[in-house]
């Protein structure tokens, strides 16, 4: 599926994680979240501070049709959040893996990345949920 990038990470509940060398993380919602979604026309990011856990709610994305838990794929340190999405929340549909990105974190454990699905791992999982 060319929609799921390679050089990231993800989980069974449709985010992904793309870590840079300086050991922070970058999560957002895959293409085919935002696909099931529909038009996002609000996106509630965790606060800039607290702690994030790994497969735990930390957001929220709402559709015209419906809303869905943002999971963190990584625990971690909420270093940055998208505040463009405030105005523009369709950007989690027009560029899910860009300018859709939805929060950044200092990770606690980089072996916890070991545990996520690669590009492969989650297009065969998201075919098995079609």
């Amino acid at each position: 599926m060319s929609d799921i990038p390679a050089d990231l990470k993800y989980i069974d509940t449709h985010q992904w994680v793309r870590v840079a060398d300086d050991g922070t993380a970058t999560v957002g919602i895959t293409n085919f979240a935002q696909e099931q979604l529909g038009d996002v026309v609000y996106v509630g990011v965790p606060d800039l501070g607290v702690t994030v856990n790994g497969g735990e709610e930390a957001g929220v994305a709402e559709s015209v049709k419906s809303a869905s838990d943002v999971f963190s794929p990584v625990t971690g340190e909420v270093i940055a959040v998208n505040e463009a999405l405030e105005d523009e929340p369709e950007k989690v549909n027009e560029d899910p893996y860009g300018e859709g990105w939805m929060f950044r974190v200092r990770l606690a454990d980089e072996g916890e990345l070991d545990g996520l699905m690669d590009a492969d791992a989650y297009a065969d999982h998201v075919a098995a949920e079609m």
